[in-house]
């Protein structure tokens, strides 16, 4: 569905992304997981049109979309959760929602993905004219969730969702990613809980220095070496 070749990307003259490959298939959950400053982030904004690729190419559906504007990869059906969930604190957690649909393509039938969102996320539903500002770090994740899934993207990119979190709702939002991968749908997943991330993952991306060290099934990653790895020196 995705694809990624020789891709350098970064920030003015300070390159972060160095000749990365990767493949995201259709109706899989790919884990990208990397110490900070690996470069994990800088790729999800990267395919997102956030951050300028320099080299390389990157291929939505066999068409080249690098280069394209980050409103016309949310219309073309990618969306991203990102980190620090980024929420409109002074609007209420209706509005939030609401601005996720804002596609063309997905804005009919909102009131029944509203109410999809709501049956996903019932706290949501208790909080739904509260400002989006007062909720906690678990709701606030809740709400980035949901504004990412209400325009019903075919790719769904999400950065650090366990970031700052309790464990049961750590465990919440595991839970909420398995019911999604159980649906079919296409995750591209950074996470830096490696035992969580490969154990719901399809595939496992080790990122380092900018690179793509490792990507295997997720199935045949030894965690032992996958740690050690991790801890390494980037060459």
């Amino acid at each position: 569905m995705l694809e990624v070749a020789r891709l350098r990307a970064g920030y003015g003259a300070i390159n972060v992304l160095w000749d990365v490959d990767l493949r995201f298939a259709a109706g899989k959950l790919t884990a990208i997981i990397g110490p900070n400053g690996a470069g994990k982030t800088t790729l999800l904004r990267a395919i997102m049109g956030q951050v300028p690729a320099t080299h390389g190419e990157i291929r939505f559906d066999g068409r080249p979309v690098d280069g394209t504007t980050t409103w016309r990869m949310a219309e073309a059906g990618i969306a991203m959760i990102p980190e620090g969930r980024m929420i409109f604190a002074d609007m209420s957690v209706e509005e939030n929602l609401l601005l996720g649909a804002w596609p063309i393509r997905r804005r009919a039938g909102i009131g029944e993905r509203l109410a999809a969102a709501y049956a996903m996320f019932p706290r949501l539903r208790e909080r739904r004219m509260q400002l989006a500002g007062s909720l906690s770090g678990g709701e606030a994740q809740m709400l980035a969730m949901a504004r990412g899934l209400i325009a019903e993207p075919r790719l769904l990119l999400i950065d650090e969702p366990s970031l700052g979190l309790a464990p049961v709702v750590v465990q919440e939002i595991f839970g909420l990613l398995a019911r999604l991968k159980a649906e079919g749908r296409t995750i591209v997943l950074v996470e830096q809980n490696t035992r969580r991330a490969v154990a719901i993952a399809d595939q496992v991306c080790l990122m380092q220095g900018g690179k793509v060290v490792l990507s295997q099934p997720a199935a045949e990653v030894d965690l032992d070496r996958l740690h050690r790895m991790y801890f390494a020196r980037p060459s």
